[in-house]
């Protein structure tokens, strides 16, 4: 966080692109200022390329003279619907919109628009860091207009609302979320007065769409400690209403003096862990979800005490109606996840007992392409307290890796899929696909991962014919 003068932020928009607005504005006759992230993201000293701009007047006006001054290079695009523009100009894109206020109905987000002065749009602004002004008109160029005190709660590390919390949460309830996704990327604290306005307007959430929310949700998990955002959600009730299977893990059941861990906060250590590892978001969605079914699976067994069988093929079939839900993709991302949900006990169990090559066969075989991804969930799900076991844990899993690497470097894909295929099978036997075929085909395949013979043809043809004329085959041939 650095403060500036007006002269040095004069200074820092000593750009072409801000020089050429001034200049169109100017000769309008009309106010100009550029407003929100690209503000705010100056002082936080970080790199932005998103200018919008606020005129009070026409922004189309103002965005159709930049193009022409500008010339063929610059590419404008007008969207009169909504009385915003767009201009293009090499590595520049630049958002123009008139100065405007709003006034919203109960039951949607869509405002009624009308014209209005620089004041009337900073107070429609979410909030006060994103509520800073910078003039471009010649006169005053570079001066700061912050009605709002954004610049010291930008150095406090707050987010705040410039108007009453209430009715900005209530008007457009996505800045709920907004509110959390910035207080994590930020690392800011969310204002007493704001967070209590969250948890009073929670509700308000049922009128957003699933769309919105999503986008929301993957901005939170790709910032460094997601963690924060989601103790937020839990916190003002915001993920009973859009994620009640990862906020039903919010509990500690105790019996007969035993309890089971808090399994929230167990999945946020994960993803924590995962996040330090990885960028790839539907890595962390896995992370997220890992642990999603245990709640369904829950059961006090003595003398055993609580366990969770199951839980991760539980978990893997709630995947696909989240994702319905919340608008994220049904296909191969949605695919991904699913199988890093069902398949994260394998490798613990492996480490668990002696780590014997069918196994990691086996485990490479289910995984994929995707068995690095895989290991790395693994390992990030290892938060015991017990510094012995998580040793353990940790030592076995290094076994693990080392035959992952020599099965790969061996050719795993020839060496786990049987050479002789289906189709095969089928035109060997006269059979239409059935479940004969797949219990031959099972049956090579067990054989090939366990060691049993060799993925070579002579073995495999007499383990195959053996099979058939157990199941009576042959003899229909």
């Amino acid at each position: 966080m650095k403060l500036y003068s007006d002269q040095e932020l004069a200074e820092i928009l000593d750009k072409q692109i801000f020089h050429q607005i001034s200049q169109v504005a100017d000769q309008l006759g009309v106010e100009c200022y550029v407003v929100g992230g690209y503000v705010r993201d100056i002082f936080l000293e970080r790199p932005s390329s998103d200018i919008d701009v606020v005129v009070v007047g026409s922004g189309i006006q103002v965005a159709d003279g930049l193009a022409k001054l500008l010339g063929r290079k610059a590419h404008l695009s007008v969207f009169r619907n909504f009385g915003t523009a767009q201009v293009k100009w090499g590595n520049e894109e630049v958002e123009f919109v008139g100065a405007r206020k709003e006034s919203y109905s109960h039951d949607s987000r869509k405002p009624i628009v009308e014209d209005g002065t620089l004041e009337d749009d900073q107070n429609r602004r979410d909030f006060t860091i994103n509520a800073m002004a910078i003039c471009l008109n010649q006169d005053r160029f570079g001066e700061l207009v912050d009605p709002f005190d954004g610049i010291y709660d930008l150095e406090d590390g707050i987010i705040r609302t410039p108007l009453d919390p209430d009715i900005t949460f209530s008007d457009d309830p996505l800045r709920m979320l907004r509110c959390i996704r910035f207080a994590t990327q930020l690392h800011f604290m969310i204002e007493d007065e704001t967070f209590e306005a969250l948890e009073r307007n929670a509700h308000r959430i049922r009128i957003i769409s699933g769309e919105r929310i999503k986008d929301e949700l993957n901005k939170i998990l790709m910032t460094q400690t997601p963690s924060r955002g989601f103790v937020d959600l839990q916190r003002c009730g915001l993920l009973n209403l859009i994620m009640p299977e990862l906020a039903a893990l919010d509990i500690v059941e105790v019996r007969d003096g035993r309890a089971h861990k808090n399994n929230f906060y167990h999945t946020l250590e994960v993803l924590d862990n995962v996040c330090r590892w990885s960028d790839n978001l539907w890595l962390r969605w896995a992370a997220l979800l890992h642990d999603v079914g245990k709640t369904k699976c829950k059961r006090w067994a003595p003398p055993a005490g609580w366990t969770f069988h199951n839980h991760n093929l539980v978990g893997a079939r709630m995947v696909p109606q989240l994702f319905r839900r919340l608008s994220l993709p049904l296909d191969a991302k949605m695919k991904y996840v699913q199988k890093m949900v069902d398949l994260h006990m394998r490798p613990i169990i492996i480490a668990d007992d002696e780590v014997t090559d069918s196994a990691v066969r086996r485990l490479m075989n289910d995984a994929g392409d995707d068995i690095d991804d895989l290991m790395m969930l693994c390992e990030a799900d290892i938060t015991s307290k017990n510094e012995v076991r998580k040793k353990q844990f940790l030592e076995n899993y290094r076994m693990v890796r080392e035959k992952l690497v020599l099965l790969k470097e061996k050719d795993y894909k020839r060496l786990l899929q049987p050479c002789i295929d289906g189709n095969e099978i089928m035109e060997m036997f006269h059979l239409p696909p059935c479940r004969e075929v797949g219990q031959l085909k099972q049956c090579l395949k067990d054989a090939v991962l366990d060691n049993k013979v060799e993925n070579e043809r002579e073995p495999l043809m007499e383990l195959l014919m053996n099979k058939a004329r157990q199941m009576g085959l042959v003899d229909k041939k």
